[in-house]
């Protein structure tokens, strides 16, 4: 049984071009780029080339992107950077976040407030997932030293108004960082645009390899490594750089700008036809999210009375490969708290399904699903009671 991928949330397949792009720097042009001879050269030239791309297509200097191994990375050293060069300084103890943020944000800003006794505050966001700038402008202390509110929400896919948060929080000066791993998938952007201070990117969302990210951090920032030693990346990230991945990663993110809007046009009318017939057709069903202020590629809803997990498996076992919400919460029994902070009752929580859609995705791919869907949602309520 051939198997369909609606997963591209949680990653994508690496591109061709991709592929064929890394493979000179693992084993011809493979020299440590902290070398001084001619090996290591070549390979300085290839990560600086990239760093000066990735830095062109959002607007930023070269200077002002750091390499990480991950999304997560970079927002573990945006947080801790800034809060502990804050600690350092004297100048603020309270961060500010949305309760739906990726958990490499949420998870470093309760770990800052349990062992460096910085504050949390979280924001409200309301029934679609949105954070407002009126929100965060209602919510900001006289000691709040940094702002992360993501761009688009892995889980609902709803995609929040990060250019007017930026404003706000340029305006009564604290610095402004958002997560935008899902959204860069799908959508150009100008840092200064945004008005962000710090951005976070991971490579595996938009064709490019796993265990390699970046970190846009606006030139002037004070802010403290989280992985010392060498004096890589500005002295903000000690390790070898991983070329053969950081090209990698620069190629698929020039893909996008290429690409993307016939990318976005593709997906977003498979999307539509999801999320239409599973409205129409799926009694007890709701979608979960922004029904406008979405990502292009991104359908979830909440089924009552039914088990996410026990749906994808079902229809793993049909030959669909989704997800009950964030890839890093499947398999937990409990509801997701995302859809809890929605407002939604563990009884229509607990039921959730996200679809994502990718290049490879196509109409017949749809249908087919479409067509096992509402058995696979009926026999997994049926399980249930």
């Amino acid at each position: 049984m051939t198997q369909i991928y609606f997963d591209y949330a949680a990653t994508t397949p690496v591109d061709d071009r991709v592929l064929a792009a890394m493979q000179p720097y693992y084993n011809i042009t493979f020299g440590n780029p902290s070398s001084i001879h001619r090996f290591g050269q070549q390979s300085e030239l290839a990560l600086e080339n990239a760093r000066k791309t990735l830095a062109n297509h959002i607007n930023a200097l070269p200077s002002e992107i750091v390499f990480t191994s991950s999304g997560s990375e970079s927002d573990n050293l945006a947080l801790r950077g800034i809060a502990l060069a804050a600690r350092q300084k004297g100048t603020g103890n309270h961060l500010l976040i949305s309760p739906i943020e990726h958990p490499a944000v949420l998870e470093t800003a309760v770990q800052l407030a349990k062992l460096h006794d910085f504050e949390i505050s979280y924001l409200p966001v309301d029934r679609y997932g949105v954070v407002t700038a009126s929100a965060v402008l209602s919510t900001l202390h006289d000691d709040t030293i940094l702002v992360s509110v993501m761009s688009a929400n892995n889980e609902v896919g709803t995609i929040n108004p990060i250019s007017e948060i930026g404003q706000v929080c340029q305006e009564n000066g604290v610095l402004f960082h958002t997560d935008a791993v899902q959204y860069a998938a799908h959508q150009s952007f100008d840092v200064n645009e945004l008005k962000v201070d710090l951005l976070s990117l991971g490579a595996h969302k938009f064709y490019g390899p796993k265990g390699v990210g970046a970190l846009y951090i606006r030139s002037g920032l004070e802010i403290l490594p989280i992985l010392t030693g060498g004096s890589q990346e500005f002295g903000l990230r000690a390790a070898t750089q991983n070329v053969p991945l950081i090209v990698g990663m620069t190629e698929a993110f020039q893909l996008i700008q290429d690409e993307g809007a016939s990318r976005r046009d593709h997906v977003l009318l498979l999307r539509d036809q999801i999320i239409n017939y599973v409205l129409k057709e799926i009694p007890a069903s709701q979608l979960t999210g922004h029904p406008q202020e979405r990502l292009s590629n991104h359908a979830s809803f909440v089924f009552k009375g039914a088990d996410g997990n026990t749906l994808i498996q079902v229809l793993d076992a049909a030959g669909f490969a989704c997800s009950s919400g964030s890839a890093c919460k499947t398999g937990d029994p409990k509801p997701s708290s995302v859809l809890t902070h929605l407002g939604y009752e563990p009884t229509w929580a607990l039921g959730s399904l996200r679809v994502t859609l990718g290049v490879n995705s196509s109409e017949d791919d749809v249908k087919k699903f479409l067509e096992v869907l509402p058995g696979c949602v009926e026999k997994v309520r049926g399980l249930a009671s």
